[in-house]
C-alpha cells in the first residue's frame, strides 16, 4: 500500500462519504478492505450477525441513548450494487431496506434507517413519531446524519436540513452555511465547516456543543452526549459526557477515521488497524485485534 499520511487520507471531503467503521450502543462495526464486515459487542437482537456480508462499501450502527436500558440495535450494510442489508431489531420495521436501490449512503438512528440516493433525495424507514423520517421532500443532499430523534441532511451547497424532534433547538440549522460534514447524537447536532471550524445546536448539558475552538477538523462523531473531532494531523478531540471514558482520545495519533457510540469512541488508524475507549460493558471496545479496515476514500 502507497503510504498516505492522515491528512491526506480525510482532508478531502467527498460527495456520499461511506464510513468503514460505525459505533451503535452497545456495539462495534468494522467493514473490511475486501468487503466483509466484522462485529464486536452485545449481539441480543442479532445486530452482529455480519460474517455473511460480501460486497459491503460503507456500515452503519443504529443507537440508543444510555438512559433506554435496552440492547436495541440494529446494522446497516450498503451494497457495491447499490443495494442495502441490515440485521438487528426490527420492531419498527427499520430493518426493511431489502428494495431499496441506487443508495450511495446510508445512516441509522433510533429504531429508523436513512438512505441517500445517487440524486440527492432521501428514503427513510422506522419509527416517525415525531416526524424524523420526514425525508420525502428533501433534495440535492450529500450526506445524512441520523441521531435518536431527528434527522439530518447536508445539501449540495452546504446549508442543512433537519426534521424530528427539536426539544432542545437540535433542528436549528437552517442558517448554518458552508458546511461540509454533519453529525447528530440524542439531543445535539454537529456540522463542520470547510475551514475546519464546528458549528452545534441543542442540547449542551454535558458540554457536548463546546466546540467553538476547535481548529483544523476534518472530520466529526457524535454519540449519545459526546461529540468527536478528528484533526488534519491524525490527532483527535472530544467534549462531553466521559462517564465512561469515551473522551479520552487525547494520547490518539495516526487517526484517519472515528466514530461514536453511545458512550464510546473509535477510530481507525492509518494501517488499518482499531482503538476505542468507553464503555465496554458488551466487549464493543475490544477491536484490538482488528486488521485490514477499510481506509477512508479506498
Amino acid at each position: 500500500m502507497d503510504y498516505i499520511s492522515p491528512k491526506e487520507a480525510v482532508l478531502k471531503v467527498k460527495r456520499w462519504p461511506k464510513d468503514s467503521i460505525a459505533a451503535g450502543r452497545r456495539h462495534t462495526v468494522g467493514l473490511k478492505s475486501d468487503g466483509t464486515v466484522t462485529a464486536m459487542g452485545d449481539n441480543k437482537h442479532g445486530q452482529c450477525d455480519v460474517s455473511g456480508w460480501r460486497d459491503i462499501v460503507a456500515v452503519a450502527a443504529g443507537n440508543v441513548h444510555l438512559a433506554t436500558n435496552t440492547g436495541n440495535a440494529h446494522t446497516i450494510g450498503l451494497k457495491s450494487d447499490s443495494t442495502v442489508v441490515a440485521v438487528g431489531w426490527n420492531k419498527h420495521n427499520q430493518c426493511d431496506v431489502n428494495d431499496w436501490r441506487d443508495i450511495v449512503a446510508v445512516a441509522a438512528g433510533w429504531r429508523r434507517t436513512i438512505g441517500l440516493k445517487s440524486d440527492g433525495t432521501v428514503v427513510a424507514v422506522g419509527r416517525n413519531n415525531e416526524g424524523e423520517c420526514n425525508v420525502s421532500g428533501w433534495h440535492d443532499i450529500v450526506v445524512v446524519a441520523a441521531g435518536d430523534w431527528h434527522t439530518i441532511g447536508l445539501k449540495l451547497d452546504g446549508t442543512v436540513m433537519a426534521v424530528g424532534n427539536n426539544r432542545y433547538r437540535q433542528c436549528n440549522v437552517s442558517g448554518w452555511h458552508d458546511i461540509v460534514a454533519v453529525a447528530a447524537g440524542y439531543l445535539h447536532t454537529i456540522g463542520l465547516k470547510s475551514d475546519g471550524t464546528v458549528t452545534a445546536a441543542g442540547d449542551n448539558k454535558y458540554g457536548q456543543r463546546d466546540v467553538s475552538g476547535w481548529q483544523g477538523i476534518v472530520a466529526v462523531a457524535v454519540g449519545s452526549n459526546h461529540t468527536v473531532g478528528l484533526k488534519s494531523d491524525g490527532t483527535v478531540v472530544a467534549v462531553g459526557w466521559n462517564e465512561y471514558g469515551q473522551c479520552y482520545v487525547s494520547d490518539w495519533r495516526g487517526i484517519v477515521a472515528i466514530a461514536a457510540g453511545c458512550a464510546h469512541s473509535v477510530g481507525l488508524k492509518l494501517d488499518g488497524r482499531v482503538v476505542a475507549v468507553g464503555d465496554n460493558e458488551y466487549g464493543q471496545c475490544e477491536v484490538s485485534g482488528w486488521r485490514g479496515i477499510q481506509l477512508p476514500g479506498n
